[in-house]
């Protein structure tokens, strides 16, 4: 706890990309519409089958129902003190930037660099804290750049940086 009474996560303002603030706020919908009248259902269910006490359904439930209700609270605090980003204007890797690089064999990746909450690596979404965010954070077009992964190590050069808003 900090000195005002309020944990860092309460205090922090969510640095959102336009594309993470619609897709976190389309999955507090589906929780609050959708998925908390599921398990309200569920728990209802379960209580009409009998004897709650003994019951791994109803357990189950209240468990599930837990955990979406925290799921809601954390999607909420990030919506509402979310920061959404704007297009900027920088020559160097930073976050919301979507980076092309191309490895030592030839090989072409993009990324785009993202806070940490909002990385899908699938997607290219990739976090500034990752290893491969961190080394390119802060180089330029034309700067090559080493990266320790637990593959080993891979040489990629910057071959362009754009805005991803």
């Amino acid at each position: 706890m900090s000195i005002s009474g309020r944990s860092e996560s309460e205090q922090k303002a969510y640095r959102l990309t336009p594309e993470g603030y619609a897709k976190n706020k389309e999955k507090l919908e589906f929780l609050l519409n959708v998925k908390r009248k599921e398990i309200a259902d569920y728990i209802h269910d379960a209580k009409e089958a009998g004897d709650i006490s003994e019951s791994s359904a109803y357990e189950d439930a209240k468990n599930e129902q837990a955990m979406v209700e925290g799921e809601i609270l954390r999607l909420q605090h990030m919506i509402d003190t979310a920061e959404i980003m704007t297009a900027m204007h920088n020559d160097a890797v930073s976050i919301g930037m979507q980076v092309e690089l191309t490895t030592a064999t030839g090989a072409t990746r993009t990324f785009k660099i993202v806070e940490t909450f909002e990385a899908d690596p699938k997607t290219g979404m990739i976090s500034d804290q990752s290893p491969v965010g961190k080394a390119l954070v802060g180089h330029k077009k034309g700067d090559v750049v080493e990266v320790s992964t637990p593959g080993g190590v891979t040489s990629y050069t910057i071959r362009s940086i754009r805005s991803i808003m």
